[in-house]
């Protein structure tokens, strides 16, 4: 990983940093799993999820709803 590149993910681990503990294990576990998997579209997406306030980020991911997001489905999947 070029210093960019580690500089960038250090970035996204401290985005990733929440005020629930929830959702900091989930979001270090799908860092750690899955991250370097993704596509630029889906890492897109990723961080637009990440703009989402705690709550609704949380009830997304607990599986209230629907979504044909992989990158929801991986985070669900996360979550032990």
């Amino acid at each position: 990983m070029s210093l960019g590149a580690a500089s960038q993910f250090n970035r996204l681990r401290w985005r990733c940093r929440r005020g629930m503990l929830e959702l900091d294990l989930v979001l270090e576990r799908f860092l750690g799993e899955n991250y370097v998997k993704l596509t630029a579209q889906q890492q897109l997406e990723f961080d637009t999820l990440l703009d989402l306030p705690d709550q609704e980020l949380w009830t997304l991911i607990r599986g209230a709803g629907t979504s044909d997001s992989a990158v929801v489905q991986w985070l669900r999947a996360c979550r032990g």
